[in-house]
């Protein structure tokens, strides 16, 4: 498995941007599917954004289209999600996973960061 550490999150107004970060351990990042997830109060966790191995592939959530932005960079053993144009309702906490696969499940999580959207 592969430890995951997420950082980036915070307070910010509406239309803002943040830049989560993800940074894995072990050597055999590059092998790994990677995800973004979150879960707001109340809620379950859902799919925000997802990345192949190689970073060809890219997927979204309807409600992130176009707003967010999922990349990696494989010498850093890193994931990045972009969000732009934030809204209130995407306060949530968000995770990042790991998977072998980019259509799941994955098998290994952060333990979370926050954003607050403010209006």
């Amino acid at each position: 498995q592969v430890q995951l550490v997420e950082s980036g999150g915070g307070l910010v107004q509406a239309g803002g941007s943040l830049r989560l970060s993800c940074a894995a351990s072990g050597r055999t990042f590059s092998s790994y599917a990677m995800g973004w997830f979150r879960q707001a109060p109340g809620k379950e966790r859902e799919f925000v954004a997802a990345i192949s191995w190689s970073g060809g592939s890219t997927y979204y959530a309807d409600s992130v289209k176009g707003r967010f932005t999922i990349s990696r960079d494989n010498a850093k053993n890193t994931v990045y999600l972009q969000m732009n144009s934030l809204k209130p309702e995407d306060t949530a906490v968000y995770y990042c996973a790991a998977g072998p696969v980019v259509a799941g499940p994955f098998g290994s999580w952060g333990q979370g960061t926050q954003v607050t959207v403010s209006s």
